[in-house]
């Protein structure tokens, strides 16, 4: 099983996988997902962590920046989902996720004194493809989006659909623009 594609771009030549561990591949989702968000965190300058127990919410972000005037520090939770279901750069302008009615009503809520964000990874289905590493760089495919979703109603019986944008790529610009939204007073 080929690791690597041959060295084009700084990525290192193919070479034969070892086996890899017997962690659950949702387990793996997760650990994925929760790089990707330190990562964003760390090159957006944030501090992150982690409420015990978590409620329901998986993280807090917090940024301290000239301009805020709400606070010299403001904070958002982020509550984050990853799939492999979907396609790599999801067509047209929203992609459909379905939450469980009662993680809904959580990230729904309003008004709130802290900012809630759903981030949505979508990974490719297997974690031969997850990573390309090279001399110049770690590629980790394939991205996070995230919606704010305050107010949004629950429709269905359990689980209810809800519609992420595709425009709102979470990278570390889109973290300091929803922190200087939310440190001026708005909404994430």
């Amino acid at each position: 099983m080929a690791l690597a594609q041959p060295e084009q771009g700084g990525l290192l030549p193919e070479r034969i996988a070892p086996p890899r561990g017997n962690l659950a591949i949702t387990a793996c989702m997760e650990t994925l997902q929760v790089g990707y968000l330190h990562a964003v965190a760390a090159a957006a300058g944030c501090s992150l962590s982690q409420p015990f127990p978590d409620n329901g919410i998986d993280w807090h972000v917090s940024h301290s920046a000239r301009g805020h005037t709400v606070d010299d520090e403001v904070t958002i939770k982020v509550q984050l989902k990853c799939t492999y279901q979907l396609p790599p750069r999801p067509a047209g302008p929203a992609f459909s996720f379905t939450l469980d009615n009662a993680h809904l009503v959580k990230l729904a809520r309003t008004p709130v004194s802290v900012h809630k964000i759903l981030v949505v990874m979508i990974v490719p289905r297997s974690r031969d493809d997850w990573l390309r590493a090279g001399h110049d760089r770690l590629d980790l495919r394939h991205c996070c989006y995230w919606t704010n979703l305050a107010g949004h109603p629950v429709t269905g019986r359990r689980r209810t659909t809800v519609r992420v944008p595709t425009t709102r790529i979470f990278d570390d610009l889109a973290l300091c623009e929803i922190m200087t939204r939310v440190g001026t007073g708005g909404r994430p």
